[in-house]
């Protein structure tokens, strides 16, 4: 009885601690950089082009250590040119912040630099996605020229076969669904219209 009474249920939980530097290394932080017009260009673009936050973009570029150190040993000592910059805050995960700056501190390199020169590796990313870009409206020439035939057809079955025949609520079904695919289609293209006039040219760390 005695010691039954001694045992008590447990009130909380502990995480391995391994566990809590990763969460840790998750919690968004703000970080402010002054980057180029170009390279804050190519930041939304990319983010918007694969659907995701401008957070996880940063968490890309920063896990390989490898190649942000490769970075910092070329242009460590350098002097980074301000002239152009625009002051720029992020939010970024705790862990991407720490790996620029440790990196940066350890090759004496410009922090600014080193971001900048990260997202010029995603250059060719753009390059690819303003190549689909391109083949994106022309598809959607094909496909708002197909969705006008379809109305066409819809008119005709109205006009031949009255209102209320058993197809016209079933086509008319089909043209609901095609209208919103074709709007959710084209308001996509429209986000994407950025990319049309970046220009590589304006990243120069």
């Amino acid at each position: 009885m005695g010691n039954d009474d001694k045992k008590k249920p447990a009130t909380g939980f502990s995480l391995p601690l391994a566990s809590t530097s990763k969460l840790k290394g998750k919690q968004s932080v703000r970080a402010t950089f002054r980057l180029s017009e170009g390279c804050i260009e190519a930041i939304g673009i990319v983010a918007n082009q694969m659907g995701i936050k401008q957070k996880s973009l940063f968490d890309h570029l920063a896990e390989d250590i490898k190649i942000l150190e490769s970075i910092a040993h070329e242009i460590k000592n350098a002097t980074f040119n301000q002239h152009n910059r625009i002051q720029k805050t992020f939010v970024i995960s705790r862990r991407s912040l720490s790996s620029f700056d440790e990196i940066s501190t350890s090759f004496n390199a410009p922090r600014d630099a080193l971001v900048e020169l990260s997202i010029q590796r995603l250059l060719p990313i753009i390059e690819r996605e303003r190549k689909k870009h391109e083949k994106r409206k022309d598809f959607f020439t094909k496909i708002n020229r197909h969705y006008k035939e379809g109305e066409k057809i819809l008119n005709a079955i109205r006009k031949q076969l009255g209102d209320d025949d058993p197809i016209i609520n079933k086509f008319e079904m089909v043209m609901s669904s095609y209208e919103s695919a074709k709007s959710n289609i084209e308001a996509f293209i429209d986000r994407s219209r950025g990319i049309e006039k970046f220009d590589s040219d304006d990243m120069n760390p």
